[in-house]
């Protein structure tokens, strides 16, 4: 679709009537919905949507609709965030020395997969900057003590904001952050390589050949101070048997981690996911 879009996603206590109050916001100023999707977690008692129309024949201007929505949004206790679709994000690529995701989103972003831009690659090793040389993407070494760490990061809040970033991908950085860290820059997705919450940690590999396992996993989360343990966006398996060893465990959870990481790279670009509390609703 070339025409531009806006999308709402809203999070709230259930009420009767929400839908309509939603839908007829946007009919009423003209505008045209072409996707719409919620879902009712009863057990909360609460209701998640995401709804998106076409800005072309909308009548308010696109500085007017969130305190417009504002009206209808705040009697409802309403959590909610506006999106546009010709606003290009802005992505910082974090890794240490494995290179398998680096290329991966690179190449997906080149290729149109991804609308996003990546104008940094951040690392706390300096092995993956020839990569950065070659697709022209600016290359920062931060390298990480625990004696350094809470400067360092001072340091890549800094980076983040002198290039605008508006989302930070983990793409296999062995690195933990610190809460100060996520609270000061909360939109970070991470790639870990287990089925989580299983092998939650360090040497997942290792501890699933260990434990004899059938399948293993990837998943894609957003990054919380408790550490694997953020609201999960995606996963997959993969089967194994008791011929491979850790390198064959190794080398069928890098397939896996690529793709996991991708869709959730895009489910997040296309505004397609909503957190709440420690829970996500995917809308597809």
């Amino acid at each position: 679709m070339n025409t531009p879009t806006a999308t709402l996603l809203i999070s709230c206590p259930d009420q009767k009537g929400l839908v309509a109050k939603i839908a007829n916001f946007i009919y009423s100023n003209g505008g045209n919905i072409i996707h719409a999707d919620q879902h009712t977690d009863f057990s909360a008692g609460l209701f998640l949507n995401r709804i998106e129309w076409q800005l072309e024949g909308f009548h308010l201007p696109r500085e007017v609709i969130e305190p417009a929505f504002r009206a209808i949004a705040t009697p409802l206790d309403a959590r909610w965030q506006l999106h546009f679709s010709d606003t290009i994000p802005r992505i910082a690529v974090w890794v240490s020395k494995q290179d398998h995701c680096l290329y991966d989103l690179i190449w997906r972003q080149r290729s149109g997969e991804f609308k996003a831009e990546i104008p940094i690659i951040l690392s706390n090793h300096p092995e993956l900057g020839a990569i950065a040389d070659q697709f022209k993407i600016d290359f920062h070494h931060v390298p990480i003590t625990k004696e350094t760490k809470l400067e360092q990061e001072a340091k890549q809040l800094e980076i983040l904001k002198q290039y605008q970033i508006d989302l930070v991908i983990l793409a296999k950085y062995m690195q933990v952050l610190s809460a100060d860290f996520i609270a000061k820059f909360p939109n970070v997705i991470n790639i870990h390589h287990s089925f989580l919450p299983a092998f939650a940690g360090a040497n997942p590999y290792q501890r699933a050949f260990e434990r004899g396992v059938k399948i293993i996993g990837a998943t894609a989360h957003y990054v919380t101070e408790d550490l694997d343990e953020g609201p999960i966006i995606e996963q997959d398996v993969v089967r194994v048997s008791h011929r491979d060893d850790v390198k064959d465990l190794i080398r069928k959870g890098k397939d896996l981690e690529r793709i996991v990481l991708a869709r959730a790279v895009r489910l997040h670009l296309e505004n397609r996911v909503l957190v709440y509390g420690n829970r996500t609703v995917v809308f597809g």
